[in-house]
């Protein structure tokens, strides 16, 4: 493998341009190919990112030989299917969150890394930007003391916007999987698996959830209260509360975000961000560390921590009532 890192893009949809183009924030990895459904859509994103090939269909795409991996980005209903094509022909894949419709798939997902013995990574990107590993950093250091609450929200103002991906049940619409697994993520990176679980919907007249609310119940007695809505913005911030004090993340706290340290016996110490770009490259960096190691997955996201999410998905998505017609 050469020194540059070449991606190969799977879809050419806004989230799939935005990690192209952070991508070249990075002075090794290259946007080397791009497929889509249609030549011409391909042709046209390609011409963004010089020498960059085109390809109109992901077979193609998968069997370019000077791909070092692909960024999967379609719409997560078809997630699993183009995941496993890109593994099944060698390519190490970084796919786009929502990881999968359910743990079902997920776990189909991590079965075909295994088996070709080729790197799977979830791209929940905001795993790997530098103001979380600086939380996990002082949650190692124990100086917030035993953690009691979580509070994580995520809403957008989407729903009036006609999405199909968002509000359509056969694409697995709904607030939960697109905006809410940011909160279910972050308090599983925090306090782990929780021994139960509370959930309740309102859900919009097709039949996908418009906002969901969470109750995480650990058996250290921590809790997690979550929230989702796809119905208005709310502030997306993230409060991690201990006996010794508080850890605030600002707006928007998924992003590359200020944060600061309260300790109840006096002094805030304070976190500022002055990030560059959109922070998508950082699970790009992150990748290209496991696929160069000869490793199938990263020791912070891991396969197991991938499917005890999608899990906890499905516990939530079962106390709500929903299930998506392809289940």
């Amino acid at each position: 493998m050469s020194q540059e890192f070449k991606w190969g893009i799977l879809c050419t949809g806004g989230i799939a341009r935005a990690f192209a183009r952070d991508l070249t924030f990075l002075n090794n990895h290259i946007v080397a190919a791009v497929g889509s459904r249609t030549k011409e859509s391909a042709e046209d994103f390609s011409m963004e990112f010089p020498g960059c090939a085109a390809y109109g269909s992901y077979e193609e795409l998968v069997a370019d030989p000077n791909i070092d991996a692909i960024y999967v980005a379609t719409p997560h209903p078809m997630h699993v299917t183009h995941t496993v094509l890109a593994l099944n022909a060698g390519k190490p894949v970084l796919c786009e969150k929502p990881f999968s419709i359910n743990s079902s798939e997920a776990r189909q997902m991590v079965e075909a890394s295994i088996h070709n013995n080729v790197a799977l990574l979830e791209a929940m990107w905001m795993r790997f930007l530098p103001h979380i590993f600086d939380v996990r950093k002082i949650l190692a250091s124990g100086v917030l003391g035993e953690i009691i609450n979580v509070t994580a929200d995520h809403g957008q103002r989407l729903a009036d916007q006609g999405i199909p991906r968002l509000i359509e049940p056969s694409l697995a619409g709904g607030a939960l999987l697109d905006l809410g697994i940011y909160p279910v993520s972050f308090a599983h990176m925090v306090l782990g698996v929780p021994t139960s679980i509370q959930a309740a919907a309102v859900m919009t007249d097709k039949g996908v959830d418009a906002s969901t609310s969470m109750l995480f119940t650990y058996a250290s007695g921590a809790q997690a209260i979550l929230s989702t809505t796809m119905i208005a913005q709310t502030p997306c911030r993230a409060v991690i509360s201990g006996v010794n004090g508080w850890l605030e993340i600002d707006r928007t706290f998924y992003n590359p975000a200020s944060m600061r340290v309260h300790l109840y016996e006096g002094g805030t110490t304070e976190y500022p961000s002055s990030y560059q770009g959109h922070g998508l490259r950082e699970q790009a960096i992150e990748f290209e560390r496991v696929v160069r190691s000869g490793k199938y997955e990263s020791e912070h996201l891991t396969h197991k921590h991938t499917l005890e999410i999608m899990e906890l998905v499905d516990q939530v998505r079962s106390k709500i009532g929903l299930k998506y017609p392809s289940e």
